[in-house]
């Protein structure tokens, strides 16, 4: 197979490039070439997404494309340009899409989703993101119409060269032991997908010109035993102090991401399915996680050669601290 990767020098875009390299294909990626290299046997196409004509340079047929744009934008430049040459088109969008947070148990390929992005408006920033990510499957499919289309709709992607921090707080916490603050209730959904897995099911799609919504995502399991299938990876027994989510949001503890937050956690019950989706459709068609320990133990590997992140997530471990000490002198015994 010939395939284009619309990135393939960061993270997922990395993974499938590498993947679809070990699988035997030719590969070119299209990256601006600023934020890495591509793996090795890897064409590179240095160009500007912004630029509608920057895909000029793309000679040659190719048998599949997977993109992993955020901007409408470029998805319709792609498909402009490209959209009559390649037969499949895989799409990596993403779960912000649905419009509907708070009901367990929905499927991709019928679940609602957001209002598009104004055609106006290309900025897949904060709120925006999701209905960008809209915006960009709509543009796939109106450009090249839904038999030639996958959509997958990732969700949380972790592992080893995840840029966010949010699953590498868990490994890195637990690998420490000691007591640690579990937020929320040990029955909490959890869903993630490890990146590996993942780029290795966009490459069977595509091989396969697989059509459809999908959740690119791993089934949900409780939190209780999410933490301790990353204890078991890093070989650590910790004391689990689970702690109520109305205290943690009185103590301006920030939910899912970022500064002074506990990643992976979202108030219930309005986030009651975002981790809690039902991909028995994706399992199905080949997607194929890998057992969590599996995941935390490459990752707490891959924190220990000291990679350097775009972006923060958790809370200190003073913090920590000061917050198990107030929630226990608030819950004694």
């Amino acid at each position: 197979m010939r395939l284009l990767v619309f990135g393939g020098n960061v993270f997922l875009g990395r993974a499938v490039a590498a993947h679809a390299l070990a699988a035997g294909h030719d590969v070119t990626c299209v990256v601006r070439g600023t934020s890495g290299d591509v793996p090795a046997g890897a064409a590179l196409v240095t160009a500007d997404r912004d630029d509608p004509g920057s895909l000029a340079a793309l000679d040659g047929e190719f048998d599949a494309v997977i993109d992993v744009a955020r901007r409408p934008s470029h998805v319709r430049h792609a498909v402009a340009a490209l959209g009559a040459r390649i037969p499949h088109w895989v799409y990596v969008s993403s779960c912000s899409v649905y419009a509907d947070n708070g009901t367990p148990g929905q499927r991709a390929a019928d679940a609602p989703r957001l209002a598009p992005l104004p055609l106006e408006i290309d900025d897949a920033t904060g709120e925006n993101y999701g209905p960008a990510k809209v915006s960009c499957e709509n543009a796939l499919l109106d450009g090249v119409g839904p038999e030639r289309a996958m959509l997958c709709r990732a969700g949380l992607i972790v592992g080893p060269e995840d840029p966010t921090g949010r699953f590498d707080y868990w490994v890195a916490r637990l690998a420490e032991g000691g007591e640690v603050l579990a937020p929320g209730g040990p029955g909490d959904a959890m869903q993630w997908i490890d990146v590996r897995d993942l780029a290795a099911w966009l490459v069977q799609v595509a091989e396969q010109r697989l059509s459809g919504a999908y959740d690119g995502i791993g089934a949900p399991i409780d939190r209780a035993a999410f933490l301790a299938g990353i204890a078991s990876g890093v070989a650590a027994t910790p004391e689990l102090t689970w702690v109520d989510q109305d205290f943690l949001v009185a103590q301006g503890v920030e939910p899912w991401a970022g500064e002074r937050s506990l990643p992976m956690w979202l108030p219930l019950p309005e986030y009651a399915g975002f981790m809690s989706r039902d991909v028995s459709d994706a399992l199905a068609a080949g997607l194929s996680p890998r057992p969590l320990a599996d995941t935390a133990r490459d990752t707490l590997a891959w924190l220990a050669t000291g990679p350097t992140r775009k972006r923060w997530a958790g809370i200190t471990r003073d913090d920590e601290a000061t917050l198990l000490a107030t929630w226990q002198a608030a819950h004694p015994g």
